[in-house]
């Protein structure tokens, strides 16, 4: 025997306010809690989340009365949600009608003068070409930008300042030779097989 499948959110929310409607009274949370467990099936642990809902979707009203929190709904407010949402609804169809409206005029605008015709043809066919054409030059000028001026220019500055560079540390090396040699008495050659330094290491002329 299969297990009984519990209601849903949607389905405590409509015994609930079929609970108000039918009752058209005033409730403590304590009372919801109790009849609407015993005539409506719903679980009294659920009947506050399910209230609270209701409430904040403008279905339930509430009001506290000295220390006393009620709650209640009557068929005429249902009525005025229900019209106030099909008005809404309505509203929402005559915009989305406008729109199509409006999306199909300029749908047919763009269409005028795209109509399929010999020239037609012809001037999108010229047009690839031109693009295949373009496409075909600029890979063309790339072979030959290493002889743009701007990029020689380019790479003269960035190889001085290179050249700068590596003699800034060769200076350094020579420097720190030196401070070696006359602090531990070295040989420069053993300094220099220590350190993997090479014989021909010189400033960059």
């Amino acid at each position: 025997m299969s297990k009984k499948r519990g209601l849903s959110v949607e389905e405590k929310r409509s015994r609930m306010m079929d609970f108000f409607l039918e009752k058209k009274d005033f409730f403590q949370l304590k009372e919801l809690e109790r009849q609407c467990q015993k005539e409506k099936g719903i679980t009294s642990m659920s009947v506050k989340e399910i209230l609270t809902s209701l409430v904040d979707d403008g279905m339930v009203d509430t009001d506290k009365i000295g220390t006393s929190v009620y709650f209640w709904a009557f068929p005429s407010k249902a009525s005025q949600n229900r019209k106030r949402k099909l008005d809404d609804l309505t509203n929402r169809i005559n915009d989305l009608d406008e729109k199509r409206r409006i999306l199909a005029d300029n749908v047919k605008k763009a269409k005028i003068g795209k109509e399929n015709s010999e020239e037609r043809s012809q001037l999108l066919k010229d047009l690839e070409e031109k693009k295949q054409e373009k496409t075909s030059l600029l890979k063309e000028i790339e072979k030959y930008r290493e002889c743009d001026p701007e990029v020689l220019e380019s790479v003269r500055k960035q190889t001085g300042e290179a050249k700068e560079a590596a003699n800034r540390w060769t200076d350094n090396v020579f420097s720190t030779k030196s401070w070696i040699k006359n602090k531990f008495q070295f040989e420069e050659s053993v300094i220099d097989k220590q350190f993997g330094i090479p014989e021909d290491f010189d400033y960059i002329e």
